[in-house]
């Protein structure tokens, strides 16, 4: 009987691609995988380590999972991700239920370690970071007409709330005819839109071509036949050149979504985060992104109470929220991360004042998204079709403005039956918080 396996993956669409080419691995090798956990007899948790609420979740479900030893089928019960390789055996010296730990670097070797693990020969497994595989083969997640691929792994920028590098290693950019290969392997799977992520998307290929070649590659994926939108996440604001611009706004197949995480606009704060900037730089590259590319919309995330943040910089803060009226706009409360520079800094802020500055940002947000949905009233959308509200009755999905799981979404009412994954035409009328309402008008 073969081994049957179930794996909860956590985190950022990175670590998702980590477990789907896991999963891939395993099947190969022949284990059976199963969604439902009760019947597993290996559950693997894919834990992201990146901040403090992370890590608990993690742990939530690393003990919820453990359950099934006494309830179910479970055998093993294996630990893989950014808390693996964070934390190492630490692990499995606090969380007695938890057998194994794999770090990244391991994650080729996940079918052995499954199999060893099963027969009670549980050693914790840690191969160097540059072995983690890029551009192997998936099983993609449940939307599998829309995708995310990823350029590059690890991290140079050293931000001094981020343990990323440490946990990621330096960044490693595959060439652009890898990342292409892949691309047309998903296209002939059927992907039509493809999410290109990395940890700095902008500084990809700088590594090993001695210059970003962000540029290049995203007009290289445009040929491939099948692939309709093409969507990048976490650029990097100093890096955004007119190049990159151009290509956005000249290529079709390239959604006008410009994802920027920020992260603060005071320029004191933000060399102490050891980024660049500050809010009159930044406001002129917002200016110049809404110049060079038509219709553009912009995301981006900020971090509330850094060490340090005074009354007046973060009020310059929400003035740059309330000028600037950002499309799309996360918030996050600073964690303080330990191993990072910033974990030792002084003036540290105390919990609620993190919150009470979130939630200020956050209220001047949803003005702002109120504004901008009443706007598009009466406007045609193209939309993907990811699935049907049987409650609601009627469909959903998504527009080119809106990336999956951190985005709104377009419900739409239809007269006659439509095939998720394809793409439609939608007249918005109303929205209701991030979302709007539309109806089929092909």
């Amino acid at each position: 009987m073969p081994i049957k396996v179930a794996m909860v993956s956590l985190g950022c669409p990175k670590n998702q691609i980590d477990a789907e080419q896991m999963l891939y691995s395993l099947k190969h090798h022949g284990c059976e995988i199963v969604n439902e956990e009760a019947k597993a007899d290996v559950i693997i948790i894919n834990t992201c380590g990146f901040i403090e609420s992370a890590k608990a979740e993690a742990i939530e479900n690393i003990l919820e999972a453990a359950r099934y030893k006494q309830t179910g089928n479970l055998k093993a019960l294996i630990v893989t991700g950014c808390l693996a390789e964070r934390y190492k055996d630490d692990i499995t010296e606090e969380i007695k239920e938890v057998d194994l730990v794999v770090g990244i670097g391991s994650n080729k070797d996940i079918a052995e370690l499954v199999k060893k693990a099963v027969k009670g020969e549980c050693k914790n497994s840690y191969g160097p970071k540059e072995d983690l595989q890029m551009g192997k083969e998936r099983i993609l997640g449940s939307y599998p007409f829309s995708t995310y691929i990823k350029i590059a792994e690890g991290c140079n920028n050293c931000c001094t709330y981020c343990a990323i590098p440490k946990i990621r290693g330096k960044m490693r950019s595959r060439t652009i005819e890898d990342v292409v290969r892949e691309a047309k392997a998903l296209a002939q799977k059927g992907v039509k839109e493809l999410i290109v992520v990395a940890q700095d998307t902008t500084a990809y290929g700088a590594d090993i071509y001695g210059e970003a070649k962000l540029p290049e590659l995203l007009k290289e994926l445009c040929k491939i036949d099948g692939i309709r939108w093409i969507r990048t996440l976490y650029t990097y604001p100093e890096r955004i050149t007119d190049e990159l611009l151009e290509v956005i706004n000249s290529e079709e197949k390239l959604v006008k979504y410009l994802d920027i995480p920020l992260q603060h606009v005071n320029g004191d704060i933000l060399k102490s985060m050891n980024r660049r900037g500050d809010s009159e730089s930044l406001g002129e590259l917002i200016d110049r992104i809404r110049s060079k590319v038509k219709d553009v919309k912009i995301r981006t995330t900020f971090i509330t109470g850094f060490p340090g943040e005074s009354d007046e910089q973060f009020s310059e803060l929400c003035e740059f929220v309330k000028q600037y009226k950002f499309d799309k706009l996360g918030c996050f409360t600073y964690s303080a991360e330990e191993g990072t520079f910033a974990a030792e800094m002084d003036n540290q802020i105390d919990e609620q004042t993190k919150q009470d500055r979130l939630d200020i940002i956050m209220r001047e947000q949803m003005t702002v998204s109120e504004q901008k949905l009443t706007e598009m009233q009466g406007k045609r959308l193209t939309v993907l079709i990811e699935g049907y509200d049987s409650f609601i009755r009627c469909y959903y999905g998504r527009s080119e403005f809106d990336a999956p799981e951190i985005d709104g979404k377009v419900f739409f009412t239809t007269p006659k039956p439509l095939k998720i994954g394809d793409f439609v035409k939608v007249e918005i009328f109303d929205s209701i918080e991030y979302d709007l309402l539309g109806e089929l008008v092909e």
